[in-house]
């Protein structure tokens, strides 16, 4: 088979580089020249863990290639997806002027019956409005080629992006045509072989799944976020109570670890979509406009826990952060904690001195100057105040407490993550802040008589 791919932003390039891993020629197109002639050359817009080895490979085995010129990439391709973004508007809703334009496109220069494929995350009622953009195409050619169109949403997991893509929970698709599901199994068998679920549906039933998938998602973070809150008021260990939840297999152990708020370029623009697309049609989506609220107020846990300690004196103090991207594995600096927790600090006077293993690049887009940036962790260590773990990359697991404890002006340790254990912090002499924990640790019972 041969497909094309318009669109070189996160799932685009997955997509199509997964493809072409299993054998199918692929070509990526984009209108952004420099970023097709760096692709080429084997330089990728974005991070994403062994992305780079698959697309240099796949290229030198011409597999895969990269264009920016849709019209003669799409001659004779059996399916064109289409991975444009959708940003938010103001309102929330996704904007679909990328998507529209790529579907008019491929109306105004398809020759054969082709199988165009919404693979961006989009509201429902998408794909009708791709359909007539291609149809109006085709009618000003005076041409009558047929085509169908389809939904097949992603499910990608920054940072484990490709192992997702091969190795896929499900794989949902959505059309209505016979002879579109017949190029869509085609398609997807390489990826059946291992028993992964290939579930089709209606087009609706598809686009709505994408959404309800990370509205759910979001619901359990922002849900443990609001207990953990609770518990520290209640003198209670959201630990013990995740442990205790966890083991029920009707609500399971994932997606229900507190911390900072979720961010990124998928939970808070579908939740906002979503509930957009709701009031559209007149219905009010409660929950999730809770959901919302309690990830904006999350954002700000940490720095309230700083500003609590410190009475409010943070002018003139430095912070040193560990972790900039809104997870780890990812250099994605999108909705980040970070950047709400980093603002609220320099607002106040304080000093700044950060490391991520990956995204200080993408942040000194956004941050400039206005923070320092560490070689590594120990370096944004040096005389500082505090140290405030965001994000829970690996590397910070297990540092050498030793160093930290000599580097720093004050054995201050904020994590927003709780990847440390309280007890055995405050044993190593660090006054230690968590998420949903007890802040004191009692003194045993005296059961001397």
């Amino acid at each position: 088979m041969r497909i094309a791919v318009v669109g070189t932003g996160y799932v685009g390039l997955v997509t199509g580089t997964c493809f072409a891993e299993v054998g199918i020629d692929v070509t990526c197109i984009d209108i952004d020249l420099k970023k097709i002639e760096n692709l080429k050359k084997g330089i990728l817009p974005i991070y994403e863990p062994g992305l780079e080895e698959m697309v240099v490979r796949n290229t030198q085995k011409e597999r895969l290639s990269f264009s920016n010129e849709l019209a003669p990439s799409i001659q004779g391709c059996d399916v064109a997806f289409i991975a444009v973004g959708t940003p938010p508007g103001e309102d929330g809703s996704a904007d679909l002027k990328y998507v529209l334009a790529v579907a008019r496109s491929i109306g105004q220069h398809m020759n054969d019956y082709i199988v165009v494929v919404t693979k961006s995350t989009v509201p429902v009622g998408t794909a009708i409005k791709v359909r007539a953009a291609i149809a109006e195409e085709l009618e000003a050619r005076g041409v009558n080629i047929p085509f169908d169109v389809a939904s097949n949403p992603e499910f990608l997991k920054e940072g484990a992006a490709i192992e997702d893509f091969l190795k896929p929970d499900r794989i949902v698709v959505g059309v209505s045509s016979e002879r579109a599901q017949e190029a869509m199994q085609k398609l997807y068998k390489p990826f059946l072989m291992n028993g992964h679920p290939l579930i089709f549906m209606d087009i609706p039933s598809a686009e709505m799944t994408k959404y309800a998938a990370n509205a759910m998602l979001a619901t359990k973070i922002s849900f443990m976020n609001d207990i953990a809150n609770l518990c520290e008021i209640m003198g209670a260990d959201v630990n013990m109570v995740r442990k205790g939840i966890g083991s029920d297999v009707r609500i399971g152990n994932k997606f229900i670890y507190p911390g900072i708020g979720y961010g990124g370029s998928c939970f808070p623009k579908d939740v906002k979509a979503l509930i957009k697309t709701a009031s559209e049609n007149g219905y009010d989506m409660k929950v999730l406009k809770s959901v919302e609220d309690v990830n904006e107020n999350q954002k700000s846990v940490l720095f309230n826990k700083i500003y609590t300690h410190f009475g409010g004196e943070l002018a003139g103090k430095t912070f040193a952060i560990w972790g900039l991207s809104f997870k780890p594995k990812t250099d994605d600096m999108r909705e980040a904690p970070s950047l709400v927790i980093i603002q609220k600090l320099l607002e106040q006077g304080a000093k700044v001195r950060a490391y991520d293993p990956v995204a200080m690049k993408e942040a000194a887009h956004t941050l400039g100057d206005s923070i320092e940036y560490g070689k590594d962790e120990y370096e944004a260590l040096i005389d500082a105040d505090a140290l405030l773990l965001v994000t829970e990359w690996p590397e910070f697991r297990s540092p050498n407490f030793n160093v930290v404890s000599k580097l720093m002006k004050d054995k201050v340790i904020f994590d927003g993550r709780n990847i440390y254990d309280a007890v055995d912090m405050r044993e190593k002499g660090f006054t230690y802040f968590g998420i949903g924990l007890k802040q004191q640790v009692p003194q045993p019972l005296n059961t001397s008589v």
